[in-house]
C-alpha cells in the first residue's frame, strides 16, 4: 500500500526538476523508501516493527538492488531470504498445501492452521456449522440448505435436534443430550423422575428442558421433595410439624424457664432458633448488658418509649446518693492538686515581700517554714486530703 501511494508523490520540496536530476529520481530514492516503510506497520503492532527493524538492511538492499529483478518485496523477503512466510494455503517448514487444497483450503467454510506460515498443522479448523476434515459437510445441529460444486450452505435444525433435515421440529433423525426420539421429534427426558439426575443430600432435583438442576431445601428440613417447608422429608432442628408443614418453635414464648438469663438480657424468636439480646435502653459492653446512659442524662418515659433528656445537676444529685465534690479524683490527681495550692499561696507572699515590706517577708518566710513542716507531715496531708474531698 506505501508503494502505490507513493507512487506519484515527489520530494515536495519546490524545484522538483532539480530534485531529480541531482539526488536521484523520487521513484527509487531513499526519501520514498523512509515514507514506505512508515506505514508498514500498524502503530499498536510491536512486533511488526521489531521485524522491521531486524530487517532493515535486507529491505534497503532490495529497494536499491533486488527491486527489478524481485519486485514483489514480500515474496524476496518473507519467503526467499528470512523463510519465515508461506504462499497463501500452504502450511510449515516445506509450504505444504492446506487440507482441501491451496486454492481453496477447508472448502472455504474454515481456517487451515498455519496457513500462510513456517508453522501450524494444516488441519482445518471449520467455522460454526460445518463440520469434517475439510469443513465440507454440515456439523451437529445443522443441515444441508444448499450445496454445489463449489459451496455447501448449512442452517441451523430444531434447537432440541443433534440431527435432522429441515427446521421443523418434527424432521430430527437424532436429539441433542437430556432429549429422546420419537415419530421424528424429540421429546425432554424428565431425569427427575430416573436415576439419571444426581443432587446432594438436602437438594430436591427440577427438571428443565434437556437438562435438570439441583436446588437447595429449606432450612426447614432435613431432606426435601420440592421447594419451601411444607415439602420436608423430616423437620429441621427449632422446627416442629404441623400436618404436612414444619413451622419454626418459639423457644422464648413455649420454654418454662427464662432461656436468657444474664441481667437485663431478653430472649429474641429467630428462624430456626434463638438469641439473647439487651433489653431496651441497655447495651452489650464486655458481655454484659448494662445501661445505656451517657453521662449528664436521665431518661424520661412516654408514650414513645424512652427518650434521654438533659436534666439540671441538681436534679441529678438528688436522686444520688450523697458525693464529696472531689470524690471521683485519683491519689495522683490529689498530689498535684496538693502542689498548685502550695505554689500560688506561696508565690503570693513571695510577690508582696519583693516589694520591701518586712511585714510581709516575714510573714513569707514564716509561711514557708510552715507549710514545709505541715507539708512532711502525715497529719497535714490526710487533712489537706481531707479538704480536697469535701469531707
Amino acid at each position: 500500500q506505501g508503494l502505490e501511494r507513493t507512487e506519484r508523490e515527489g520530494f515536495g520540496g519546490g524545484n522538483t526538476a532539480w530534485e531529480e536530476e541531482k539526488l536521484a529520481k523520487y521513484k527509487h530514492s531513499e526519501t520514498r523508501l523512509l515514507e514506505v516503510l512508515e506505514s508498514v506497520c500498524a502503530p499498536a503492532d510491536f512486533a511488526c516493527h521489531q521485524l522491521l527493524e531486524r530487517s532493515e538492511e535486507h529491505v534497503e538492499r532490495w529497494w536499491f538492488h533486488e527491486r527489478q529483478q524481485h519486485p514483489d518485496l514480500f515474496q524476496w523477503l518473507c519467503m526467499d531470504r528470512l523463510a519465515l512466510c508461506c504462499p497463501d494455503g500452504t502450511y510449515g517448514p516445506e509450504c505444504l498445501p492446506c487440507a482441501g487444497g491451496p486454492r481453496q483450503p477447508c472448502s472455504g467454510n474454515g481456517k487451515c492452521d498455519g496457513d500462510g506460515t513456517r508453522g501450524g498443522t494444516g488441519l482445518c479448523v471449520c467455522s460454526p456449522g460445518y463440520g469434517g476434515p475439510f469443513c465440507a459437510e454440515c456439523g451437529d445441529g445443522y443441515y444441508e440448505a444448499s450445496r454445489n460444486k463449489s459451496h455447501l450452505v448449512c442452517a441451523e435444525c430444531y434447537w432440541a435436534c443433534g440431527r435432522c433435515t429441515g427446521p421443523e421440529d418434527s424432521s430430527c433423525l437424532r436429539c441433542k443430550r437430556g432429549w429422546v426420539l420419537h415419530e421424528h421429534r424429540c421429546v425432554d427426558v424428565d431425569e427427575c423422575g430416573t436415576e439419571m439426575a444426581h443432587c446432594r443430600a438436602n437438594q430436591f432435583c427440577v427438571n428443565t428442558e434437556g437438562s435438570y438442576e439441583c436446588r437447595d431445601c429449606s432450612t426447614a428440613c432435613i431432606g426435601c421433595m420440592g421447594a419451601g417447608p411444607s415439602r420436608c422429608k423430616k423437620c429441621n432442628k427449632g422446627y416442629w410439624r404441623d400436618g404436612a408443614k414444619c413451622l419454626d418453635v418459639d423457644e422464648c414464648a413455649s420454654a418454662e424457664e427464662p432461656v436468657c438469663t444474664g441481667a437485663h438480657e431478653v430472649c429474641e424468636n429467630t428462624e430456626g432458633g434463638y438469641r439473647c439480646v439487651c433489653a431496651a435502653g441497655h447495651v452489650r459492653r464486655d458481655g454484659q448488658c448494662v445501661e445505656d446512659k451517657p453521662p449528664g442524662t436521665a431518661r424520661a418515659w412516654g408514650s414513645a418509649g424512652a427518650l434521654r433528656v438533659p436534666l439540671p445537676t441538681s436534679a441529678l444529685l438528688a436522686d444520688a446518693p450523697e458525693k464529696g465534690f472531689f470524690d471521683d479524683v485519683t491519689e495522683d490527681e490529689v498530689v498535684v492538686l496538693q502542689q498548685m495550692f502550695f505554689g500560688v499561696v506561696i508565690c503570693a507572699l513571695a510577690t508582696l515581700a519583693a516589694k520591701g515590706d518586712m511585714v510581709f517577708t516575714a510573714i513569707f518566710i514564716g509561711a514557708v517554714a510552715a507549710m514545709a513542716g505541715y507539708w512532711l507531715s502525715d497529719r497535714g496531708d490526710r487533712v489537706l486530703d481531707g479538704f480536697m474531698k469535701g469531707r
